[in-house]
């Protein structure tokens, strides 16, 4: 099931599949955020926002505005 990394649950894994490349920096494209690469929701914070996320083993938080722009697929793991 595709969805984004702002409707993922904490522990959650998926799979990046898109991006809207106007919206993401190129910075967070640098950091891993590429399709083919794992993400898995650490921990939000008290307000739901910024999400802290592991991708690619690699620590990074970002808004949920711009997390609402990544589209993954869902693991089993």
């Amino acid at each position: 099931m595709q969805k984004s990394i702002a409707q993922l649950r904490i522990g959650e894994h998926a799979i990046i599949t898109d991006f809207d490349s106007s919206v993401i920096p190129l910075k967070l494209i640098e950091m891993g955020c590429l399709p083919g690469n794992s993400v898995v929701l650490i921990q939000k914070a008290p307000l739901g926002d910024p999400l802290f996320l592991n991708i690619n083993d690699s620590f990074l938080a970002i808004r949920i505005e711009m997390a609402k722009d990544i589209f993954t697929e869902t693991t089993e793991d």
